[in-house]
């Protein structure tokens, strides 16, 4: 039998064993730390892992139940009082542990009858039925009266083993254990002998030269027969036996007189593909002198004990690495890691394929046999690393997998699949199945558990664990272990699966909300990029957009959401209309700031009246400018938002001295909103972003600001190249809120294109105001549109003298489109209505909607600005 000491060095086992160990032993200390370091607390019983599949929390609430059971053959072998009889029933050896139990020291009872102690056995120790009984059986177990020296009556668990020496001679070895011990409910006889009979005790008794004297027969558990054992020592018994450790203790033992528990690892010859775990505990024995007469070993196999908690230190193991991220990729792949090799030689996860992508499984995959179902392998781990010989696909590929399949059986039916041995004899479903019959055979893959991945009552995948190097076949109680590895990471598949459904969803509804194609206009050129927040954070907020105005003027906005996911995405949507609406009205900056201050709070407002729901709206940050190519002036306001980069031709960089204003909806109204007048040379370069591209955790927003002016101060490269350089200095650690950034190359529009003139507000000069006009067009070569310009001039020029107030400036502004303007400092605003037959007034405005393609109004400096659009032919 192939046998090591537990502390001693690793020799001829996997190193699955090692790591185990290591796992196990982690976990003991966890537990005894959390359990206030009692010993009792280190064992938990078998039951704990049984057909149950219990948490992790459940099976710790478990410990207290757990460590009355399974422990108590160890505590009551530990802490036994040892006395050995001889067949006239006289005590031949005592120990200190009777000792301090009955009160009785080796000089009072050695050569004397066993009755001394044990007076019900009076009678019953010289009946010759009852030592048949006891021979025939190996011994007797149940509960006794003790006489302690002080003559009071002790109520004792005993046990009488019987041991055999040379020619047939035989002992008694009698334990005695205090029924304190035991827990209540358990001291009737019938539950005691149940419990020995549960953990069958292998005795040896050695002499001080640590020769075995005597034996039982549950001392053959490891395959030497009494009469190769009796009379020889531990290492001569076993040739090649590294016995040293054990045998150093057991001379411990002699020379202190004391006991001590001992354990080690061995491969049974009854089952010698599997370690087995044993605890031996060592009593000395001591003579009518108190001399050491020599020493007796109890030996008990542990190895379920130990299987329980290993398995146990497994899933303490996967509670903290399966399910660290909400991506489902990682967390199938975190499964087979923790799976190999505590558990499995090689460990493959396989997911439906719209579940990586956070589709919806079926509630049953496979229910018929009659093609193939695909799958992604999200999963793949063997002892092995880096090479992976036993797939035959790599992670990230998709699979197909036949119908015979045990794959596909367990998806049909829903129901794990251990089988033991891997039958691969022709005529199995391995035929049907050539590249993973390759592997198997080249391999060696001999044993294998196939587990549906199930959650909610779907299948989202299918686990398969299998064995190459280790020769132990799969057990009942490892399939149990990896249902329970798969019931845990079923759950944080599907809630990374469902992650990433609403992720994928709020961005899609993100990017749908933000511009497809920024429209400048003639003298402004746009580009803009977004960055979502990492997998953890989920989408956010941020938004940007170019919106064409009247007169060849650009706004340009950006703007951040407070907080991430649907909710974000939607109220982006919801301001960004807003601001588009705002935008139509051609209102000035600060004032659309203030009305759209206004919407917010309105719309947080609307939240306040479900309390049992998520507000949508938390706060907003904003900054909006206009820029008018024929002044080159660009009006800019912003609400809480990090100012804007501009960049002149030569690529110097400066942020403009912009006052902050309160974000969107936390300010309370009480603070207006200021815009600020920057004049931007031609060709100049204006970059608006939202604070993630310049914030961080290890840097302050200087350091951001210093980054993106330096990735901006290159502005003759095209506004693409410049964008995706800019979104490359975003650090690693500011994942975790998304970028917007939008770029704009801004110019003039030529002097050639724009015709202006002061007039007085006098009725005389409708008649020059028609004549300026038709000779400007004609000089841009657009005689066609003199008749209704003059015609429109000639309205918009009259309201102005009858409505207004002096003087009175014409304005022809040829780009997309021809725009005439009219500037009064009145302050009454035109309104369309439709006029009566009998009405003398009223159809100006009315005949001007039907002859332009748009028309509209503004308020400006000192004054109004009235403007009309007409479409240029496409030919120019």
């Amino acid at each position: 039998m192939a046998l090591r000491d537990a502390t001693g060095p690793t020799r001829g086992i996997r190193g699955r064993l090692a790591v185990r160990r290591e796992v196990v032993r982690s976990f003991a200390q966890k537990m005894v730390r959390t359990c206030g370091g009692t010993r009792a607390y280190g064992r938990v019983a078998t039951h704990v892992m049984g057909t149950t599949m219990m948490s992790i929390d459940q099976a710790a609430m478990s410990i207290d139940q757990a460590a009355l059971l399974e422990p108590l053959e160890l505590r009551e072998i530990s802490d036994a009082a040892i006395t050995v009889i001889d067949e006239q029933g006289t005590v031949v050896a005592w120990t200190r542990a009777a000792q301090h139990l009955v009160g009785y020291c080796a000089e009072d009872v050695v050569g004397r009858s066993a009755t001394l102690v044990l007076p019900s056995f009076e009678e019953e120790l010289g009946a010759s039925a009852f030592a048949e009984q006891c021979r025939a059986q190996g011994g007797w177990s149940g509960t006794a009266a003790v006489r302690h020296r002080d003559g009071r009556t002790l109520n004792l668990s005993v046990r009488l083993s019987l041991l055999w020496g040379q020619d047939a001679n035989h002992r008694w070895l009698v334990s005695l254990t205090g029924m304190g011990a035991c827990s209540p409910g358990m001291v009737d006889g019938s539950v005691r002998k149940s419990l020995f009979a549960r953990a069958p005790v292998g005795i040896a008794i050695r002499d001080p030269q640590l020769r075995c004297i005597w034996t039982n027969d549950e001392m053959e558990h490891d395959g030497i027969s009494r009469d190769r054992r009796v009379g020889r020592r531990l290492k001569d018994s076993l040739p090649g036996f590294e016995a040293e450790a054990l045998e150093a203790v057991m001379r411990q033992v002699l020379a202190s007189g004391t006991s001590a528990v001992h354990e080690y690892r061995a491969w049974p010859p009854e089952d010698p593909r599997r370690e087995h775990a044993f605890s031996v505990s060592f009593f000395c024995l001591l003579d009518a002198d108190g001399q050491a007469l020599g020493v007796c070993s109890l030996t008990v196999d542990v190895t379920s004990n130990q299987g329980v908690r290993e398995r146990l230190a497994i899933l303490s193991q996967a509670g903290t690495r399966i399910g660290s991220s909400l991506d489902v990729m990682q967390t199938a792949q975190e499964l087979a890691d923790v799976a190999v090799p505590l558990l499995a030689d090689h460990v493959t996860v396989d997911l439906a394929e719209p579940v990586p992508l956070g589709g919806e499984p079926s509630a049953r995959i496979g229910t018929t046999c009659d093609h193939s179902r695909v799958f992604r392998r999200a999963g793949l781990a063997s002892i092995h690393p880096g090479v992976l010989p036993e797939s035959a696909f790599a992670r990230g590929e998709t699979i197909s997998v036949p119908p015979s399949s045990p794959l596909a059986a367990a998806l049909r039916t829903g129901k794990s699949r251990l089988e033991p041995v891997l039958d691969t004899t022709p005529g199995t479903w391995v035929d049907h199945d050539p590249a993973q019959a390759q592997k198997i055979r080249e391999n060696g893959i001999h044993s294998m558990m196939i587990v549906p991945i199930r959650a909610r009552h779907c299948v989202l995948g299918v686990a398969l664990f299998a064995r190459t190097e280790d020769p132990t076949p799969f057990r009942q109680d490892d399939l149990l272990l990896a249902e329970e590895l798969v019931t845990r990471a079923a759950l944080s598949l599907d809630n990374a699966r469902q992650y990433t459904r609403e992720r994928s969803t709020a961005l899609a509804l993100q990017r749908n909300l933000l511009p497809h194609r920024l429209r400048g206009g003639v003298a402004v050129e746009a580009a803009g990029r977004y960055l979502p927040a990492d997998t953890d954070a989920g989408v956010g907020g941020d938004w940007f957009d170019v919106i064409p105005l009247p007169c060849a003027r650009v706004a340009l906005v950006v703007g951040d959401v407070v907080g991430h996911g649907i909710n974000a995405a939607v109220t982006m949507a919801r301001l960004r209309t807003a601001v588009h609406t705002l935008a139509e009205l051609d209102l000035p900056p600060d004032e659309l700031l203030s009305h759209l201050d206004d919407s917010v709070r309105r719309l947080a407002g609307e939240d306040d009246d479900a309390p049992d729901q998520m507000p949508e709206i938390l706060g907003a940050t904003c900054v909006y400018a206009v820029y008018d190519p024929v002044t080159r002036q660009c009006t800019m306001a912003r609400a809480g938002h990090p100012p804007p980069a501009i960049v002149d031709a030569q690529g110097k960089v400066t942020f403009p001295d912009l006052p902050t204003g309160a974000p969107l909806g936390l300010g309370l109204g009480l603070v207006p909103f200021e815009a600020v007048e920057v004049e931007l040379p031609e060709g100049s370069l204006i970059a608006f972003y939202t604070d993630g591209l310049v914030e961080s955790h290890d840097d302050d927003i200087d350091a951001g600001m210093h980054r993106l002016a330096t990735a901006l101060a290159q502005p003759e490269q095209p506004l693409e190249d410049l964008c995706s350089s800019v979104m490359e200095t975003v650090p690693a650690q500011a994942a975790s809120d998304d970028v917007a950034l939008l770029l704009a190359r801004v110019d003039a529009l030529k002097p050639t294109h724009t015709a202006s003139w002061e007039l007085p507000a006098a009725p005389v000069v409708v008649s020059a105001a028609r004549h300026l006009a038709a000779r400007q067009l004609r000089a841009w070569g657009l005689e066609h549109l003199v008749p209704t310009t003059e015609l429109i001039v000639s309205e918009l020029v009259t309201n102005a003298i009858h409505h207004g107030a002096g003087p009175i400036r014409l304005r022809l502004i040829k780009h997309q489109v021809v725009t005439c303007e009219v500037f009064d400092r009145g302050s009454c605003y035109p309104r369309l209505r439709h006029a009566r037959n009998v009405d003398e007034n009223g159809r100006g405005l009315f005949l001007i909607a039907q002859l332009s393609s748009k028309w509209g109004f503004r308020s400006a400096t000192d004054g109004k600005l009235v403007w009309v659009d007409q479409e240029l032919p496409s030919t120019l």
